[in-house]
């Protein structure tokens, strides 16, 4: 069986952006739907909407201009890959294309933080990113992942070390 070719979404950012959320790749749900995290056992929005004020039942468009007034950007460390199904397991190594960092660095030059929804967002980032873009003055830290198969850890786990490490950094456009 031949695996798909996948590609990931444009990024979700504005020039005020100063914090950057990145995935691997989106999930099958997420594809279907043209939108991050549109599975609904993902906790990403609900732990945003905690975050950022905002009720996670609004629109899809609401939920993105929320992360854009708390000035951050998300996006994907893979432009395309192969993979069968939404796991990251199931990523094919020799597929993978990773998106132009430098560029969107150049773009949105008040980014001063990565986090990293999950290990293989960062391990691929570090992989394919990292040695083009180290002259970039950021900080990097992998936060675990919003996705329900990494169930190592409670919702409210979750909740807890994303709080701790994204609500010192944000500030809100006035």
């Amino acid at each position: 069986m031949t695996k798909p070719l996948i590609f990931c979404f444009d990024p979700v950012a504005d020039f005020n952006a100063e914090l950057l959320i990145l995935g691997s790749m989106p999930g099958q749900e997420s594809l279907t739907a043209n939108q991050y995290y549109a599975n609904r056992r993902n906790a990403f929005w609900k732990i945003m909407a905690e975050i950022l004020g905002f009720d996670p039942g609004v629109s899809y468009e609401t939920r993105l201009q929320a992360l854009k007034t708390g000035r951050i950007a998300l996006w994907d460390v893979l432009q395309s890959c192969t993979r069968v199904g939404s796991l990251d397991a199931r990523i094919d190594a020799n597929s993978i294309s990773a998106n132009d960092f430098q560029s969107f660095f150049d773009s949105h030059q008040n980014i001063r933080a990565v986090f990293f929804n999950g290990a293989k967002a960062e391990s691929a980032y570090r992989q394919h990113v990292l040695p083009s873009v180290s002259s970039i003055a950021v900080s990097y830290r992998r936060l675990p992942s919003t996705s329900p198969a990494h169930a190592s850890l409670s919702y409210e786990q979750k909740l807890q070390l994303w709080q701790a490490a994204l609500k010192p950094k944000i500030s809100f456009v006035r």
